[in-house]
């Protein structure tokens, strides 16, 4: 599995692993553990016992978000001496809400090819059983363990058009879901999946204001690791604009600041305000 890099450094491999059914650890990750020197794990007890169930028998270094700065320079030495080492972290890719990044990032300033061995993604097996039509989404990781920073986050997220991803831990999962709803709207719909891939897998998908009390309902379902889906506000329909209030408004707002023609436009025609104001600003917006 070694790869050539054209001198005598060795490799980086990030590499994937299952985020709970061992089975869906690819073919690619299995030879790559195999042929390396070491391996950089988060937990080293915890990926002895994947390496085990696949009779893998190899050197552990423990690299966690601790002591990741320190590891690094470590790696460095030992892929400079021509070793090969694999990045592996519990569950799921390195560097994605997890200890990685910082590793990789200083490897590679030192000129260390680094190499991905993709897997599973907790955030894409979520999506593909979502049955939510993409418009794209925005995958924020685990939001402020404290619930004023949580809620600041959520509100600079709050008028984002695509669905919110986050991960959650199961000791925040209620309160988190209560400031969910309070920031982002109860209207908003959410999809819950629960211990993805695992014997006790749950997705459930309700509207925001429904959520919590699901939860509450049974305390099984508080338990585990989460993944939440969070859809983008319902887009509202716009009333229709009468023909003549069209041309009106169109005429007040060439000589006139928006907000005072819109006023007028509405006095006029007994139209709504809020619609007229939409509207207005989308013909501000299309004029050159």
């Amino acid at each position: 599995m070694s790869e050539s890099t054209g001198n005598d450094l060795g490799t980086l491999y990030v590499v994937a692993t299952p985020i709970g059914n061992l089975s869906d650890i690819t073919l690619r990750a299995l030879e790559t553990l195999k042929s390396v020197d070491a391996i950089a794990a988060e937990d080293t007890r915890h990926t002895a016992g994947l390496l085990g169930h696949f009779a893998i028998s190899k050197k552990l270094i423990a690299v966690h978000e601790h002591n990741e700065h320190q590891s690094a320079a470590k790696l460095l030495l030992q892929l400079q001496a021509g070793e090969n080492i694999a990045l592996v972290t519990d569950a799921g890719t390195p560097g994605i809400s997890d200890p990685g990044a910082v590793v990789v990032n200083f490897l590679r300033q030192a000129g260390i090819k680094v190499v991905p061995i993709p897997g599973v993604s907790a955030v894409v097996a979520a999506l593909s059983v979502s049955g939510i039509v993409q418009n794209g989404f925005y995958f924020h990781g685990f939001l402020p363990a404290s619930g004023a920073a949580r809620r600041h986050a959520l509100e600079a997220l709050k008028n984002q058009p695509v669905t919110l991803v986050f991960y959650e831990a199961p000791h925040r999962i209620v309160v988190s879901i209560a400031d969910i709803a309070q920031v982002l709207g109860e209207g908003r719909r959410i999809t819950i999946a629960r211990e993805l891939t695992k014997t006790f897998e749950t997705i459930h998908t309700c509207l925001l204001s429904e959520a919590q009390l699901w939860l509450q309902a049974d305390a099984n379902q508080q338990r585990g690791e989460f993944v939440l889906l969070v859809e983008p506000e319902p887009v509202k329909e716009q009333e229709e604009i009468s023909a003549q209030t069209s041309r009106m408004l169109k005429l007040l707002l060439a000589e006139l600041p928006l907000k005072q023609a819109v006023k007028l436009a509405a006095d006029i025609s007994l139209e709504k305000k809020n619609s007229l104001y939409e509207f207005a600003l989308q013909l501000k917006q299309s004029q050159p």
